[in-house]
């Protein structure tokens, strides 16, 4: 609108003075240079723009009168042949007074403007023609109407522009919180694990090296030894926590070679008389990083649970591969609990395990079922769908670990 506006000046100034040179009227020369006055003075407000303000409150009210008061020269010097060239001044002159005033100051410039067009036209025509005068007129108002409209329009696009960036920073202040949450919970989940897990692990094997140390001081020193050899896994695990907790036995094993060293681990340690691990079914579906890693803990959490509570003899630890999904299935022939209270607390820091691990495997579209009675052993599985573990890495799970508590 406002280059509109700005042609329409130049253009009906500059046909006002081809038509000065067509006339040769002896008003010509005073014409021209009220002409370039009201050119000038037009350009010049447009090139300072909002340098206009540097002049006080009073910069741009006068750059407007500056320019309605050289157009009602310039309307009163040309004769009634050169009149409707000039008269369509208004409408650029009424645009520039919307643009630079406030409402009520380019009201009063825009009816001052029309009170001068309506009184030069019947001037010219020597009597009030409502088809020379009211045009003209119409044109203007209009005009101004279409201009209010779109500075309205404007004015409100900036102010859904900056209600959606705000509406923008608090989402992104709200994604960061739900991620540092998630982040905590995630956390939470790994440190029981692997740390809280080892190191209960640990406690126990101490408290049974104490109480041998007088009667089997052999087996109390293999005791604390391997809770030595624990306390060195749990530093190497630790630091893989720090490396954003991917296990590198998996990275580096794989999850089959991964879980064997864990079973054969698991059994040097206590867990059982027997930790034994195989590998079932024709599929080898590829899994990825963090499918992997989850169904490693779900075995890790589950034999450092069969080694502190079960009291078995046997544990086996089978891997399952289907053309559609892939099973990870721990049993063990031990105490066994009611399934029915699983996840709740039993003490500090323990009934985070299941609920954990579900979550987590939830989150690769996968699913825990636990089976238990009172003496009749447990037996926990942990299953994703193929589509799952054959994918990339979902954008919402980071690739750390799964509890099965």
């Amino acid at each position: 609108m406002d280059r509109v506006s700005h042609l329409t000046f130049f253009l009906v100034v500059g046909a006002g003075l081809v038509r000065l040179v067509q006339v040769r009227i002896e008003l010509c020369w005073d014409i021209v240079t009220v002409s370039g006055l009201l050119a000038v003075v037009y350009t010049g407000g447009l090139a300072a723009g909002d340098r206009l303000d540097r002049l006080g409150r009073f910069g741009r009210p006068v750059w407007v009168a500056a320019l309605l008061a050289l157009w009602t020269v310039l309307v009163l010097l040309a004769p009634a042949s050169l009149t409707a060239a000039y008269v369509w001044c208004a409408v650029p002159l009424a645009c520039a007074a919307l643009r630079a005033l406030d409402r009520r100051s380019a009201g009063v410039a825009v009816a001052a403007l029309t009170v001068v067009l309506a009184g030069q036209l019947m001037c010219s025509a020597g009597e009030f023609d409502p088809e020379i005068v009211l045009i003209p007129v119409a044109a203007v108002w209009g005009t101004v109407a279409l201009y209010r409209a779109q500075q309205r329009a404007a004015a409100e696009r900036l102010r859904l522009v900056e209600e959606l960036r705000g509406t923008r920073d608090v989402l992104a202040q709200q994604q960061r919180a739900a991620g540092v949450l998630a982040e905590r919970a995630r956390i939470a989940r790994d440190l029981h694990d692997t740390l809280a897990q080892e190191l209960a692990g640990g406690v126990m094997l101490l408290q049974a090296a104490d109480r041998d140390w007088d009667a089997r001081p052999g087996v109390a020193r293999t005791r604390v030894r391997a809770v030595a050899d624990g306390l060195r896994a749990n530093l190497a695990e630790t630091r893989r926590i720090i490396r954003d907790l991917t296990p590198t036995a998996v990275d580096e094993a794989g999850l089959e070679g991964a879980l064997r060293l864990l079973c054969d681990r698991a059994e040097a340690e206590g867990a059982a008389a027997r930790v034994r691990f195989r590998a079932l079914g024709a599929a080898r579906p590829a899994l990825d990083g963090a499918v992997a890693a989850t169904l490693f803990r779900v075995a890790q959490s589950t034999l450092a649970n069969v080694r502190e509570h079960a009291r078995a003899v046997n544990v086996l630890v089978t891997l399952y591969g289907h053309a559609d999904r892939v099973e990870l299935e721990v049993r063990d022939d031990g105490a066994g609990f009611d399934a029915g209270r699983v996840g709740a607390a039993s003490g500090p820091g323990r009934g985070l395990g299941i609920p954990a691990a579900r979550a987590r495997l939830r989150e690769c579209g996968g699913e825990l079922e636990v089976g238990s009675a009172p003496g009749r052993g447990t037996c926990v599985r942990a299953t994703v769908p193929v589509s799952s573990a054959a994918s990339a890495a979902r954008p919402a799970a980071a690739p750390s670990a799964v509890a099965a508590g």
